[in-house]
């Protein structure tokens, strides 16, 4: 249960929706170091942990060619983060932002993307590097990273 005293000055709460749009099927699960939300590196370029994901053996076809990549995307639900939050004040910022103006996990849905340097893949086990989320966190999906189409060097931000 979220409660108001957890809301900074300059936060935004809304009401969630009765029900939701849609389900997801967990694919697996990521075992990484961290096993409190405060031993968490903001994202996964502040990380050098080393983490694996389980992949449920249902889909261990899906992993066939992977290995023929340095680096792959992890989607990840943030399942302890609160998602009613539509403005956020973070730390450190100090500043107003709408939540999807952030990278924050906390947000209607709790999707999160990573990153990570695939070290290697043992049956439906993935060794990885550079994960900053919580350990058991639920896979969504796996995809490969093309550095020709997923890095924008021109790309702007503040």
């Amino acid at each position: 249960m979220v409660d108001d005293q957890d809301v900074r000055p300059g936060e935004l709460r809304i009401e969630l929706p009765a029900t939701m749009d849609a389900g997801i099927t967990f694919i697996g699960r990521i075992r990484t170091p961290f096993k409190a939300r405060s031993d968490c590196p903001k994202n996964t370029r502040q990380s050098d942990a080393i983490a694996t994901v389980e992949v449920d053996p249902r889909y261990g076809e899906g992993l066939a060619g992977l290995e023929k990549y340095s680096h792959i995307i992890l989607l990840y639900w943030m399942h302890e983060a609160r998602r009613d939050l539509i403005a956020q004040v973070p730390r450190h910022l100090g500043e107003k932002r709408g939540t999807f103006a952030l990278r924050s996990p906390v947000r209607p849905n709790p999707i999160s993307i990573g990153v990570v340097e695939l070290l290697g893949i043992e049956g439906t086990t993935l060794t990885v590097r550079k994960v900053d989320c919580l350990d058991g966190t639920p896979l969504v999906d796996i995809k490969p990273y093309f550095a020709s189409t997923d890095s924008h060097p021109d790309a702007k931000s503040e």
